[in-house]
């Protein structure tokens, strides 16, 4: 008698896995100069296209402006999400910055293009928490996401994450804000 569970399980595509490299701020200033491939060469990366943009240039400007602020802030900042298996880029993530008076820290996250709908944003969720659960500093994590946004909305979805509010970002508009425990209670 065959197994159909064991052979559904083989044919079924395994989760990716991602490793977060915390850009420095040499590599900070040339994406916000707009060399993306200096910011590659500091970082040991193909950066591709997805670092050349106006969102890319936003997040390295905001960071760059933070660290420069409160060096001790770096490890909390933006990384370059790269697949662990086979080292290729495929996005960028990390915290709004340090946690706050409350012991909160914000996700943000942005997947290349091409690479989106495979996963990935999961994946680099799921580094994201860990990276908060192993913190004593962190209480809670939050996702700020615009209502439209599904694939954000469904990427949070199983992690414990609740609408605990709403607030008006200068760039996206509308946002609900989501909030889960860290580290998260067990069972989830």
């Amino acid at each position: 008698m065959t197994d159909t569970n064991t052979d559904f399980e083989q044919d079924r595509p395994r989760a990716p896995r991602v490793r977060l490299v915390e850009m420095t701020e040499p590599a900070l200033v040339a994406l916000s100069e707009g060399d993306v491939a200096a910011a590659g060469r500091l970082l040991g990366l193909e950066l591709g296209d997805h670092f050349d943009s106006e969102e890319v240039r936003w997040v390295t400007d905001s960071r760059l402006g933070q660290l420069r602020a409160d060096p001790a802030c770096a490890g909390w900042l933006t990384n370059v999400t790269v697949d662990a298996d086979d080292g290729r880029v495929v996005g960028f993530a990390g915290f709004h910055g340090p946690p706050d008076g409350d012991h909160r820290v914000e996700v943000g996250y942005s997947v290349a293009p091409e690479e989106r709908r495979r996963g990935y944003a999961r994946a680099t969720l799921t580094e994201l928490l860990r990276r908060a659960d192993a913190s004593p500093e962190v209480a809670a994590v939050l996702a700020s996401i615009r209502p439209d946004n599904v694939g954000s909305l469904a990427t949070i979805a199983g992690f414990g994450f609740e609408r605990v509010g709403e607030k008006w970002d200068e760039r996206d508009g509308l946002e609900h804000i989501y909030e889960r425990p860290s580290p998260a209670p067990s069972g989830e």
